[in-house]
């Protein structure tokens, strides 16, 4: 490993660790509060509001030098982190499943660090960067029939199909980040490059897109499948995404462990998201 991908590692295992710890905050800071609108205002709840911002900016920097699938897989990690985090702040229960559920996370995720190639800087096309806005367009469009469709009732898989899609819009942003450009030069040449570049468009559209489907499918489904899609919608659409169209690579020979690693990190992701600690974490941070 190259320092510079050993630094990117670290951006990533901070922005998971900042994740689980900022939905425990919340959580915490939302027990203590009486009302909604109190609990916006607890300190806790908005460091963890804060810790959320900050993961999400080091999630980016790690994908300046680090494959979608890597970083995917990692942030999945953070579920491992609300688990413990609730068991000891918010006296969680914690199953057996769970315990192992954690063990494989930390083992998978070894072997996806160990098993990205080099990455290289993606030059992306205008076709990709038009298509990303496309893409954006299309899952908020998606998204808007489908919370329109839950109103009054509406089908049980409702739900499931607004974490899905909460899913691929946090994976969209993931893979703009790893294809926007590094700009230079001065600070308003920096702001304007990236104002005029497709892919901050795209980048916004999909992480406004996720936020509000996300929230609308804990609002009307149960917090576990929920959260199992969104995670399963996360990584592995992504990742698919990043190695066919990004170019991000794999280590010579260690293409079937990295794509046995992702699969055992979504799957364990999706262990943890209907853990009980995962329920009182989320449920209350919402």
């Amino acid at each position: 490993m190259t320092p510079g991908h050993v630094v990117a590692l670290v951006f990533a295992l901070v922005a998971a660790l900042g994740y689980g710890a900022s939905s425990i905050a919340q959580a915490e800071g939302a027990r203590r509060a009486t009302d909604t609108l109190r609990a916006l205002r607890h300190p806790l709840y908005l460091a963890g509001l804060g810790g959320d911002a900050l993961a999400w900016l080091a999630s980016l920097v790690a994908l300046r030098s680090l494959a979608v699938y890597q970083v995917q897989a990692i942030l999945a990690g953070s579920l491992a982190v609300t688990v413990v985090g609730a068991r000891v702040v918010l006296a969680a229960r914690v199953r057996r499943r769970d315990v192992a559920a954690i063990a494989v996370t930390v083992l998978a995720l070894t072997v996806v660090a160990a098993a990205a190639g080099p990455q290289e800087q993606v030059h992306p096309s205008t076709t990709l960067r038009y298509g990303l806005v496309v893409a954006a367009v299309v899952v908020a469009i998606s998204g808007w029939f489908t919370v329109r469709a839950t109103r009054g009732g509406g089908p049980a898989w409702l739900p499931a199909m607004a974490a899905a899609l909460a899913g691929l819009a946090y994976g969209g942003t993931a893979v703009c980040a790893r294809a926007l450009p590094t700009p230079t030069g001065a600070l308003p040449a920096v702001v304007g490059s990236l104002a005029a570049d497709p892919l901050t468009w795209a980048l916004a559209g999909f992480g406004v897109a996720g936020t509000l489907l996300y929230a609308h499918a804990l609002q009307h489904g149960q917090v576990g499948p929920v959260t199992a899609v969104l995670w399963i919608a996360e990584v592995i659409a992504p990742s698919i995404v990043g190695v066919a169209v990004l170019s991000d690579t794999v280590r010579a020979g260690w293409t079937p462990y990295a794509g046995c690693a992702v699969l055992a990190t979504t799957a364990a992701a999706v262990v943890l998201a209907t853990a009980p600690a995962t329920a009182a974490a989320v449920a209350e941070s919402d």
